[in-house]
């Protein structure tokens, strides 16, 4: 099963680029407005696997391997199992994600989601490692695209 076909898939920071996120350039009040507004446009449901429960407003990147560039695509309103595969690296392979999630919870609800095999969630495990491994060789220039704005409001408080 290749990456195109999976509902869910890791999308590992490079470490280069650890906490250079908007979460991190706005008020508290501005990230509630961006995260509520995310949840709310998916009727408080999961994007990826439809559960109803307590949501978590996960930032997209897209990067561009080439000029180095990483740039803040939109939002999802995803569960707390959807984010915490987004993150596999913090969840299933930091100390203290071992010790606040359950690696194979998290591996069978990958398997569910994508109605795959574990050998295939192993195997993306590999490959996004493998990408996480080569990007976190360089520096990344951040771009937040349309939220520029907002960080320079915030900066000018």
């Amino acid at each position: 099963m290749n990456e195109n076909e999976m509902k869910l898939i890791i999308e590992l920071v490079p470490s280069t680029s650890w906490y250079d996120n908007l979460r991190n350039c706005v008020s508290r009040q501005d990230w509630d407005k961006i995260r509520k507004k995310a949840y709310a446009d998916t009727n408080h449901r999961c994007e990826i696997c439809g559960e109803k429960t307590q949501l978590h407003c996960h930032e997209k990147w897209n990067y561009n391997d080439e000029k180095r560039l990483q740039k803040l695509d939109g939002f999802e309103a995803i569960c707390v199992n959807c984010h915490m595969i987004k993150h596999a690296g913090f969840s299933m392979h930091t100390e203290e994600g071992r010790r606040k999630f359950n690696r194979d919870e998290l591996i069978n609800h990958f398997c569910k989601v994508n109605n795959c095999s574990r050998n295939d969630f192993l195997k993306h495990e590999e490959e996004a490692f493998e990408i996480w491994r080569e990007r976190s060789q360089y520096q990344w220039e951040v771009d937040l695209g349309e939220y520029k704005e907002v960080v320079k409001s915030v900066q000018k408080r």
